[in-house]
């Protein structure tokens, strides 16, 4: 009887059902790259991201009302919201293939096409500048200008005048000793500018065709460089804006393809000296908790733009062309246009957008 009850209790455990496996954990969706020279983009609606879509219209009217040319958002490389509004530079309605100009963003271009001739062994960033454009190319002395590093180009900290009559004029004269190199934080555009020679001279080729072979050319850019007095501004349309910005996104990797190494990308959007803890490598930083603004010696409190994410990293260009980065978000902003405060880089403006941002995207 007892060995009846044992073999009972045995059938009916055997027979019980197994319990149902557990879900899978939900995977983090995988980086998308557009296909180069294509209009094909993937989409992804905001409703599936959890967003409030019912901010999303006045954050848009809000733009349009300050001259916004194109606005676009995407996660994870994914196009979640795309709008164009105005008129481009010929008059026509603004759309998806107008051109427009990045002004001061651009210098993350030619940032990163610094790192990649850092890269491939054509140069130096601890180089002396006067090493790959001859010297005498400043009005100080042998002995200051061969200290200029194209590491303070890079920085923000090559000690020249910025406050000369004409701070874009590269010529000599016009390129004064201030204080040592290193020392000085100031947003000056013409050493800036010259950095381009540099890239010229350290790999023998023009900075357009270097920048065209080792960057626009391998993530599909479109655009072009054109002087603007003594600047040289690219100009292109949103899409390729974002295009660079999923490269930025995705630590210098396109799809497979290495194009800066992750410890470059890296050193680039960090910060780049003690005297700026919000300027890294011509990339402006969030979260850093002091800053300095252009034309001022001035140290300010906070985060350069207190509503954004204090990871976000951003290119930013006068009337607020704006490439902003979100690594913790996998997030990438573009905006292009006009802006009420014509400051050399906006601090205002993307601080009003992300105020609507965060009702968007807070689920």
């Amino acid at each position: 009887m007892k060995y009846w009850s044992i073999l009972a209790v045995i059938l009916f455990v055997s027979c019980e059902k197994e319990p149902p496996p557990s879900p899978p954990e939900p995977s983090e969706p995988s980086m998308y790259f557009p296909a180069n020279w294509s209009g094909d983009w993937e989409t992804i609606d905001p409703e599936v991201l959890g967003w409030n879509t019912g901010a999303i219209q006045p954050m848009l009217d809000f733009l349009d009302s300050t001259n916004t040319r194109a606005f676009l958002v995407l996660v994870n490389g994914r196009m979640v919201i795309e709008h164009y509004n105005g008129q481009s530079l010929n008059g026509q309605p603004f759309e998806r293939s107008s051109n427009w100009y990045w002004a001061s963003a651009g210098k993350t271009l030619t940032a990163y096409v610094c790192g990649i001739a850092m890269q491939d062994g054509s140069l130096d960033l601890d180089a002396s500048t006067s090493d790959y454009i001859g010297t005498g190319w400043t009005n100080a002395s042998s002995a200051q200008e061969v200290n200029i590093t194209v590491r303070n180009q890079l920085t923000m900290t090559s000690g020249l005048n910025d406050g000369v009559a004409d701070p874009d004029c590269t010529d000599p004269p016009c390129l004064e000793y201030l204080a040592d190199a290193g020392t000085r934080w100031a947003y000056h555009n013409a050493p800036y500018t010259l950095l381009q020679d540099v890239i010229g001279g350290a790999t023998g080729e023009t900075f357009t065709s270097y920048f065209r072979d080792s960057l626009s050319l391998k993530i599909g850019m479109s655009g072009t460089w054109y002087w603007l007095g003594s600047n040289h501004v690219y100009f292109s349309n949103a899409r390729s804006m974002a295009r660079f910005g999923i490269l930025n996104l995705n630590r210098g990797n396109w799809n497979g393809t290495q194009i800066l190494s992750e410890a470059n990308h890296d050193l680039f959007t960090t910060t780049s000296q003690v005297l700026n803890p919000s300027y890294g490598y011509l990339y402006w930083l969030n979260g850093q908790g002091t800053y300095m603004l252009p034309g001022s010696q001035l140290t300010f409190s906070g985060n350069l733009v207190p509503s954004a994410p204090s990871d976000m990293y951003a290119a930013m260009g006068k009337n607020s062309q704006l490439l902003m980065v979100v690594p913790s978000m996998n997030m990438v902003v573009v905006r292009m246009g006009e802006d009420p405060d014509v400051s050399l880089v906006p601090t205002k403006f993307p601080e009003e957008l992300w105020q609507r941002m965060n009702q968007v995207i807070t689920e």
